[in-house]
C-alpha cells in the first residue's frame, strides 16, 4: 500500500497499536533496487508486524546524492517496493532526513544499516525515548547502488 500523506500513516500507525502490533520503519533512496536492499528489507520486516519504508523523493535524492540521481524516478522507486511481500506501506519524504515522519510515527523499532554508527541514525532519540529500539542491519557484501551506476558508466564507455 502507497501512503504519499504521513497524516493518513499516522492513522493507521494507531490502528496498529490498538492491535498491539509492532511497527517496524526504515528508510532510504532506493534507487536501483538490488538484491542488498531486499534482504534488509526482508530482515527489518521480521522484526514486527508491520514495515513502513520511507523512500527520498526526487528532489531529497539529488540535494543528498547530486546531479544524475535518482537514476528510476519516486513514483516507479515506490512501484517497485510496492511489489515486495516485505513492505507494508510506503511514504515519501522531501526533507533532507526522516526525522519529522518518525517523530510522529514513532515506530517500535527503527531499522538502519550497520554502516550507522550509535547515535547516526535519525530519529534513534525519538525511538528510544518512547521505548522502542533501534536495529542496525548487516549490510549485504557486495551491492551498493552507486557502484552499480560506476560500473554501468565504465561499460557505456568501453
Amino acid at each position: 500500500m502507497i501512503v504519499a500523506d504521513w497524516r493518513q500513516l499516522t492513522i493507521e500507525r494507531g490502528r496498529l497499536r490498538a492491535e498491539g502490533k509492532k511497527l517496524v520503519f526504515t528508510n532510504g533512496c532506493f534507487d536501483l533496487l538490488h538484491p542488498g536492499h531486499i534482504q534488509s528489507l526482508e530482515a527489518a520486516r521480521a522484526l514486527g508486524d508491520a514495515l513502513v519504508v520511507a523512500i527520498n523523493t526526487d528532489r531529497s535524492v539529488r540535494a543528498n546524492k547530486g546531479a544524475g540521481r535518482p537514476v528510476i524516478n519516486q513514483e516507479e522507486r515506490a512501484e517497485l517496493l510496492d511489489a515486495l511481500e516485505a513492505v507494508d506501506y510506503i511514504t515519501f519524504f522531501d526533507e533532507p532526513t526522516p526525522r519529522d515522519l518518525i517523530a510522529a510515527l514513532v515506530p517500535d523499532v527503527l531499522v538502519k544499516g550497520a554502516d550507522w554508527g550509535e547515535g547516526e541514525v535519525v530519529g534513534e532519540r525519538e525511538v528510544v525515548a518512547a521505548g522502542g529500539r533501534v536495529v542496525r542491519i548487516p549490510l549485504a557484501a557486495g551491492y551498493s547502488t552507486t557502484n552499480l551506476i560506476n560500473r554501468a558508466r565504465e561499460l557505456r564507455r568501453a
